[in-house]
């Protein structure tokens, strides 16, 4: 552990001076897959220590590797390393005096995660809670230790364990192997939706029989009941009540509604010995509701904070956080940031007044901050580079902040926030060693005013040895989304300086509808997907012409992924600018994927109505529709267990492309779903994306 120390020292240095990236090699690759990658950390109440899971990946999953480390949050301590096994640990809390760390693993002779506590005082191996046979995740310990409170999905109609194992048992002995629905949603991005629920569990810290606290309540056998999906699954959000007693949870009760009406959860308590639960949030309608999620107790117990994305006549409305007086329920206030921007992350400070929280603003995300009861937030510093993700403020400790950060020159590592002083300080090094080797330089914002009067944001990359003096082609890089925005991060799936390599300007740019630009301006998208965004884009890159020598214009390529590629596709149907177009797990026909996504009701609001009305979006801004223009050379990439954007998309496209002998090139990864996830076939498409733009870069201008 001794070689961490000077790490550590580097990962300070490199925090203060963000510039110093170069003089370094290119990045390649094996640099941006290799480099750790880090859960969110935990924080112990007294602020002292921060638990995070890191993970080492490989190209050859069984070489990968996640194991937990243990960070001094005042950085004068060595980090260390709690776990060495391949195993990889999830979900790492502390227990309120901070002597115990539960997280959730996959040992040797479990049949599913367990719940497993680490007593930090003492060491030694692990110690298993749960043995329970659908898996445990997201523990959280008791206000007193003496329990922890689990997730687990269960099959329905269950009422223990018991019944879980006869009904697997059951359903491995079918000869069959079909899957019935008699209702929406049945797909969540690369999965089918089997019928099971998730629950919440409480164990002892001992061990022993996990009690499931809603089994045969009223509320699970709702036909709408469920919890958040996420992209990787499903989870419930939920907290203990300060004295222990209950349990307060998010969860719906209308998801079967999601094909004809917006869906909405309400906050829930639950005994903890089990029971039938309350409804704390909403009037118990179906429709029309605020979505809460998150919910947290102030240390004190006098206050429930909670994230609220209120409903509207909008697609999109930003989430702010509601405040409500414990345990009567009464409505203190609900917080909104400046330009109704998202909150993203909170917690509470340990003086049980403060509220920290983090948002997307102008390719950053950053820190605001407020008190409970007021009803707009602040910037709590300015910042210039990168963003803060995985928020956590200690209960019992005033002014102590950890979190991720990173940025397009500096890969994740743990901080601490300082918002006295207006920044942070590193606890961790995994990853800021190796990427001092690296020639990355900053990202360049710059802004524009759009032919329709709004303020665009945009983003330039320059390559590794860049040099004024030559003139680069540029590549126009889409977001998806399109409630997303380009940030100054460290991205895997579109590593910025990666593309850019050592010969070419990547350009990001925010169009109308990309969030971190205010509330407004991300429902601005609503009616127009395609063609107001596209001009933004096309006029993004005149700018960036004009503005910059070094760009030559005569050479432009662009492409992007899923709202990305829509748009790419927009773009081979309405411009001939672009030398070559990339279209990832892009759209080319509106009405189809209304009809195949795993998300639909959103799609026929945007198009402002649904789409046997045959609305002027659905016929005048589909891709389809367009291809008698098509010319442009695309690679077009899919992934076929894709289901948010379904493989038909792309056959679809690449038929009217063959249809009109447009030189294209289809690659379709069968074991990818919306992104390229694995190892080798990242590099592939790399690969082939690099190879894409050289040829098409290298031809004479027509």
């Amino acid at each position: 552990m001794r070689l961490l120390r000077p790490l550590l020292a580097a990962a300070l240095a490199l925090a203060a001076l963000p510039a110093a990236f170069a003089s370094g090699r290119p990045i390649t690759h094996e640099d941006v897959w290799t480099f750790a990658r880090l859960s969110p950390p935990a924080l112990s109440a007294d602020g002292r220590q921060a638990a995070v899971v890191v993970t080492r990946p490989a190209y050859d999953p069984a070489e990968q590797s996640a194991d937990l480390w243990l960070l001094p949050t005042d950085g004068r301590g060595e980090p260390r390393q709690l776990t060495f096994s391949r195993a990889a640990e999830a979900g790492p809390v502390f227990s309120p005096d901070g002597g115990q760390l539960a997280f959730t693993v996959q040992r040797e002779g479990d049949n599913a995660p367990q719940v497993y506590v680490l007593d930090l005082r003492q060491g030694g191996e692990p110690r298993r809670v749960t043995s329970i046979s659908t898996g445990a995740r997201t523990p959280q310990f008791s206000p007193d230790g003496s329990r922890i409170l689990f997730v687990s999905s269960v099959f329905p109609g269950t009422m223990n364990d018991a019944d879980n194992l006869r009904i697997a048992a059951e359903r491995k002995a079918r000869r069959d192997n079909v899957l019935v629905y008699t209702g929406f949603p049945i797909r969540n991005w690369d999965r089918w939706l089997d019928d099971r629920q998730q629950r919440l569990f409480v164990v002892p810290v001992e061990g022993g029989e996990a009690k499931d606290l809603l089994a045969g309540s009223e509320l699970v056998k709702q036909p709408g009941f469920g919890g958040r999906f996420t992209d990787t699954g499903e989870e419930i959000d939920a907290s203990w009540t300060p004295d222990g007693q209950a349990v307060v949870f998010a969860a719906t009760v209308n998801r079967h509604r999601a094909a004809f009406a917006n869906t909405h959860a309400d906050l829930y308590r639950v005994p903890a010995s089990g029971g039938e639960a309350v409804r704390l949030t909403g009037d118990g309608s179906l429709e029309g509701q605020d979505g809460f999620a998150r919910p947290q107790f102030s240390p004190d117990g006098r206050h429930l904070v909670a994230l609220v994305t209120p409903r509207s006549e909008r697609v999109y409305n930003a989430t702010r956080l509601a405040s409500f007086a414990w345990p009567d329920m009464a409505p203190v206030s609900t917080l909104t940031l400046p330009k109704a921007l998202a909150v993203s992350t909170f917690g509470i400070d340990g003086d049980s007044r403060t509220l920290w929280m983090t948002a997307e603003e102008n390719g950053l995300e950053a820190l605001f901050t407020a008190r409970i009861g007021d009803t707009t937030g602040r910037r709590a510093f300015d910042m210039e580079r990168g963003v803060y993700t995985g928020l956590q403020v200690a209960d019992a400790a005033r002014g102590v902040l950890v979190a991720n950060f990173d940025s397009a020159v500096t890969p994740h590592e743990v901080v601490r926030i300082e918002p006295r002083r207006g920044g942070h300080r590193a606890i961790s090094a995994f990853n800021s060693a190796r990427a001092a080797e690296l020639d990355l330089r900053p990202v360049e914002h710059f802004w524009f005013e759009s032919e329709r009067g709004a303020r665009i944001h945009n983003m330039l990359v320059k390559p590794a040895g860049f040099d004024p003096a030559r003139r680069y082609p540029v590549f126009t890089l889409i977001h998806g989304g399109p409630h997303i925005m380009w940030r100054d991060t460290f991205f895997v799936r579109w590593n910025y300086h990666l593309i850019a390599g050592t010969d070419r300007i990547v350009l990001l740019t925010n169009y109308t509808g990309s969030t971190g630009f205010g509330e407004a301006f991300a429902q601005g998208i609503q009616g127009d997907p395609f063609a107001g965004p596209a001009k933004e884009i096309n006029q993004a890159v005149d700018v960036a012409i004009e503005r910059f020598g070094f760009i030559d214009g005569e050479r432009q390529c662009a492409g992007g992924a899923s709202y990305g590629g829509h748009l790419a596709n927009w773009l081979q149907g309405t411009t001939t600018r672009y030398r070559c177009l990339v279209s990832h797990a892009g759209l080319v026909n509106l009405e189809s994927q209304w009809g195949s996504s795993d998300s639909i009701f959103h799609r026929e609001q945007n198009a402002g109505g649904p789409v046997w009305e045959r609305g002027p979006v659905w016929v005048e801004q589909n891709p389809m529709l367009k291809a008698a223009n098509f010319r442009t050379p695309v690679l077009v990439t899919i992934g076929e267990l894709d289901y948010r954007v379904p493989i038909n998309n792309v056959i679809e496209y690449w038929s009217l492309l063959q249809r009109q002998q447009v030189e294209s090139r289809l690659l379709v990864f069968p074991n990818e779903n919306h992104w390229i996830l694995g190892g080798e076939n990242s590099r592939t498409f790399y690969r082939e994306l690099e190879a894409w733009l050289d040829r098409w870069e290298a031809v004479p201008a027509r």
